[in-house]
């Protein structure tokens, strides 16, 4: 069995153009196909670009609202030192003349109580000489007193001469 050769009626020239323009058309689907992934591709990335550029506008934001607030806390914190400041201040002058006051009150006091107790102390000490006094002359009385009575025993029982 013998097969008999196939003779080919297509020159080069023809296949090769045919092979070409195969080719030619799968590299233009490819080319197709890949300028549509292109463009998906760069419609989400302009989508992530939106993304980001609004993400950026809000850290942008936060930023300038976080110095904001760390100036408006650096005026505050200054305001409550100088408050705090002013009332210590105040209070301190307010101590100190109060205890001013206070030492002043307590040396009068103390005085006038001096003057009390050296005035009960005269009153004390003239009292003592009253009764010394009063003592003495009791004492006189009474010692005439026994004599009068021993006098009067002595008269009565006779005791005396005459």
């Amino acid at each position: 069995m013998t097969t008999t050769p196939t003779t080919l009626t297509y020159s080069l020239e023809e296949f090769l153009s045919r092979f070409e323009q195969k080719i030619d058309r799968q590299f233009a689907e490819v080319n197709q196909k890949i300028d549509r992934q292109f463009a998906e591709v760069n419609q989400k990335l302009e989508k992530m670009d939106s993304r980001f550029d609004k993400i950026e506008d809000r850290l942008t934001k936060l930023e300038i609202g976080q110095e904001r607030l760390s100036g408006e806390i650096r005026a505050l914190d200054e305001k409550l030192s100088g408050e705090i400041k002013a009332l210590d201040e105040k209070l301190t002058g307010e101590i100190k003349a109060l205890d001013q006051k206070l030492s002043g009150e307590i040396r009068a006091l103390d005085e006038k109580f001096t003057g009390e107790i050296k005035t009960l102390s005269e009153k004390v000490s003239g009292i003592d000489k009253r009764l010394d006094n009063q003592e003495f002359i009791n004492r006189g009385i009474l010692v005439s007193v026994i004599i009068a009575l021993m006098g009067g025993a002595a008269k009565l029982f006779d005791i005396l001469p005459k």
